[in-house]
């Protein structure tokens, strides 16, 4: 197997399948990691409307002291190959056990469920990784004085909410934790337009493909982009119902303020749905486009090899005729044989014969190319 068919296959593994660390039968809330995953890097953002302090950290004990000092404390917690940190960030801040293991379990859907001071939410981050869309889950918990975020490896979209703290740019130093949570789950979800806006190019370049170059290989492409949107559907729609709840259960974490920016939240949540949706129509329009295409062509091609085995199969009857060896010599055999021009006679029957038969074909307009009508042409499967 090549390098590249090698790294398709994996990322095809790391796309759909998952493995869970606890096994069947232990203890719920069982903090089992994978060993495989990044080794965590705690980063910690402070702040009011007049202070600021980021970086990292490295004592876990220190973030009281943040807690204590500042209006909130953003805790990120980047790569989960550790289960002592993980416990004992949960100690600290008093977190479930059972949230706890579904955020070290990274194959959740987007859900919310509170646990008593504590608001517990999964959403998961998308991207592209070599042309390839890849999730990514990150894990919030939400308290009176801080926000504290899981990511499964370094990298994400929250660089713009970094950048708004630490320019006291927007609501954010204003604002308590309900509302810094609701713009990281906003960045979250608005980092889904860009990968579809993505996908739309590739569909539009896809179906230029199939018009103009028809290629080979499209079907596949066709098959990757539908593999593409069905994945990135699956990881999009839990959102919209855990939005949902957040704006229609009342939580005393989450003020009433906040709670008119998430409806914003929810409403980017369903225009990213509906272009999903728009998608996946109309890449199914391109394969039964690329298929009647292909079934044209072969038609065509038929068409083609038809005609000429129809051309030579009285000729051949003719040459068969004139091939016959018999013996002249005994009476009613073949007397043309010995006719000086029945050689060129016979190349005039079959040339005869030859334009008789184009001229039929071209009257039945079987040697017409197939040309669609205008209005078939222009209602083309690229209208997205």
């Amino acid at each position: 197997m090549s390098n590249k068919k090698h790294r398709a296959h994996s990322r095809k593994r790391r796309k759909y399948n998952f493995h869970r660390q606890t096994k069947p039968g232990e203890p719920p809330g069982s903090i089992k990691t994978d060993p495989r995953a990044a080794q965590p890097k705690v980063y910690v953002i402070a702040f009011d409307e007049s202070q600021l302090v980021q970086q990292e950290i490295t004592d876990i004990g220190k973030i009281g002291e943040y807690l204590a000092k500042y209006k909130v404390t953003w805790i990120n917690v980047e790569g989960l190959g550790s289960a002592a940190l993980i416990q004992q960030l949960g100690d600290l801040l008093h977190l479930h056990a059972l949230a706890l293991e579904d955020v070290v379990n990274v194959h959740q859907r987007a859900k919310v469920e509170p646990y008593d001071s504590i608001l517990f939410m999964v959403a998961r981050m998308v991207s592209l990784v070599d042309d390839q869309v890849e999730t990514e889950q990150i894990s919030f918990f939400l308290g009176k004085q801080f926000v504290l975020t899981f990511q499964e490896r370094p990298g994400d979209c929250l660089e713009s909410v970094r950048q708004r703290i630490r320019k006291n740019g927007g609501r954010v130093r204003q604002m308590g934790s309900d509302y810094l949570m609701y713009a990281l789950l906003d960045a979250v979800i608005d980092g889904y337009f860009p990968i579809a806006e993505r996908l739309s190019d590739r569909l539009d370049a896809l179906e230029d493909e199939i018009m103009i170059d028809q290629r080979p290989n499209a079907n596949q492409k066709i098959h990757q982009m539908r593999g593409d949107l069905l994945h990135l559907r699956r990881a999009l729609r839990p959102h919209r119902d855990a939005v949902n709840e957040l704006i229609r259960d009342v939580h005393p974490l989450i003020t009433p303020e906040t709670s008119v920016f998430l409806r914003d939240c929810y409403d980017h949540t369903m225009q990213l749905i509906d272009l999903l949706e728009i998608y996946r129509e109309t890449c199914a329009d391109l394969r039964d486009f690329y298929l009647s295409m292909v079934s044209n062509r072969m038609n065509e091609i038929m068409k083609v090899l038809t005609i000429i085995a129809t051309i030579f199969m009285p000729l051949t009857f003719i040459a068969g005729i004139y091939g016959m060896n018999f013996d002249t010599s005994l009476p009613g055999n073949m007397p043309e044989l010995k006719w000086p021009f029945g050689y060129i006679a016979a190349l005039g029957v079959m040339l005869a014969v030859t334009l008789g038969l184009i001229i039929y074909f071209r009257r039945c307009g079987w040697l017409d190319r197939n040309v669609a009508p205008p209005e078939t042409t222009s209602s083309s499967p690229g209208n997205h």
